[in-house]
């Protein structure tokens, strides 16, 4: 088939704007809410004049919120780390800023660095989940590090698990006369 031809029978799409969908205000699927994190990644002048270290504990801020969603953003300082846990009910999007994060889950462990490409390199740009994912995030470099976070719907819990290398297992049992 000929894609001219295609053109010729279909004409401009701009011309037929009831074929078109109207824009959205606000991102509605996961493809979206990826691109939202990626523009925001990419327009440090939004998030860079926020960022805060604290040697304590993790700092965070609420960056924006819309309809259902939020967006996190959230410093590590080398050692910190957020624990084995899940995000509820919410599906999110994790991606690193600045620095470098590593991912442990079930699966394995990944570095995730900032400014990776989704597809390749050395590391990987960041993490798409649905609810009930377990994971682990730390910052195990020498140099801080600064991540986005986009919930939807918003976070309302974090359950935390226990560390599968952790758990007590039954022991052998004695042996007795």
């Amino acid at each position: 088939m000929n894609s001219d031809n295609d053109l010729q029978i279909a004409g401009d799409i701009l011309e037929v704007p009831h074929l078109l969908q109207p824009p959205r205000e606000h991102p509605a699927t996961i493809a979206e809410f990826v691109g939202l994190a990626r523009s925001i990644a990419a327009d440090r002048a939004q998030w860079a004049h926020l960022v805060r270290y604290d040697a304590t504990t993790r700092w965070y801020h609420r960056l924006r919120t819309g309809p259902g969603y939020e967006v996190w953003l959230l410093s590590w300082v080398p050692g910190q780390g957020s624990g084995r846990h899940d995000h509820g009910r919410s599906s999110g999007v994790l991606t690193v800023l600045e620095g470098t994060l590593t991912e442990r889950t079930e699966h394995g462990t990944r570095a995730l660095t900032a400014g990776t490409p989704p597809h390749g390199g050395d590391g990987e740009w960041g993490r798409v989940f649905a609810p009930g994912y377990v994971h682990e995030v730390v910052n195990d470099t020498l140099e801080p590090a600064v991540s986005l976070h986009v919930y939807f719907p918003g976070l309302t819990e974090m359950p935390m698990h226990g560390s599968p290398h952790c758990e007590a297992r039954p022991g052998p049992r004695p042996v007795t006369a």
